[in-house]
């Protein structure tokens, strides 16, 4: 079996500092992790992590704006295009210095005093030009669904949202990042949704539910769903964006248990 999987250090190991959780990925046998924002450290500090530990990136994201504050990117408002186009540049230097081949874009909040088609139009003008810049440099770009329970007010609600807004960039450059977790809690018919946009996906995310904990803990029948995936020809990474139910390492156990391996 041929899945390639990359712990999300942001949510995994969470028991340790951010810069000790490489050390922890490579002892557990993987050779490529992804973060959600790599921001708020040295950048320099995190390729050094990453050579030291023989390890690549597999993904991070865009910057989102003020996450405190409850910002959830940037890429569909119509007053903050200068800041995208900025955070554009701020991703690129920092995909650049980590080595990284792949970005997610997270689009941002419904915002009610916005009409929808105009924020779904500056979308798709920020993500055309952001995935242009992008591949210039040899960079995939992504857009991703969250659903409206743990995301409140996000404007990609559920994958079919992501899937349209990706036709109307029509660019090769940008593709969906499909999550598995988000999309179970507001449509389900996870097989299908992958076998029929497959070429549509360039990332893959896995969490179970209810609790968003490891595979096997919960209502996805993640060895059949896994097993489907692999037979479909899936090329890219499969990201371990869970929150572990005990310690870390040992919510691995499901990877070989079901024929597959961390390296």
């Amino acid at each position: 079996m041929a899945l390639k999987f990359a712990p999300n250090l942001t949510l995994l190991f969470s028991d340790s500092p951010f810069l000790d959780r490489f050390a922890r990925a490579r002892a557990s046998g993987f050779n490529h992790v992804e973060f959600q924002f790599p921001y708020e450290h040295e950048t320099a500090a995190i390729a050094r992590a990453l050579q030291e530990h023989d390890l690549k990136v597999a993904l991070f994201n865009m910057p989102p704006g003020n996450w405190g504050a409850g910002e959830r990117g940037l890429a569909s408002l119509p007053d903050r295009i200068d800041d995208f186009r900025r955070s554009v540049m701020v991703a690129l230097d920092t995909a650049k210095t980590l080595g990284a081949r792949r970005l997610n874009c997270l689009a941002g909040k419904r915002d009610e005093n916005v009409p929808l088609h105009e924020q779904e139009r500056v979308l798709v003008e920020n993500l055309g030009y952001a995935a242009g810049v992008f591949v210039e440099h040899g960079i995939a770009l992504g857009i991703e669904h969250l659903n409206p329970h743990d995301a409140p007010g996000f404007l990609l609600s559920d994958p079919s949202t992501a899937f349209r807004i990706q036709e109307q960039v029509a660019s090769p450059n940008l593709l969906v990042q499909y999550d598995v977790y988000h999309a179970q809690r507001v449509s389900g018919e996870l097989a299908n949704t992958l076998e029929k946009n497959l070429a549509r996906i360039g990332h893959i995310q896995i969490a179970d539910n209810p609790g968003r904990h490891e595979p096997g803990t919960g209502e996805i029948n993640f060895r059949f769903l896994l097993n489907f995936l692999d037979g479909l020809g899936y090329a890219g990474h499969v990201g371990l964006e869970y929150l572990p139910s005990g310690r870390t390492e040992d919510s691995f156990g499901w990877i070989h248990e079901w024929g597959y391996s961390t390296d």
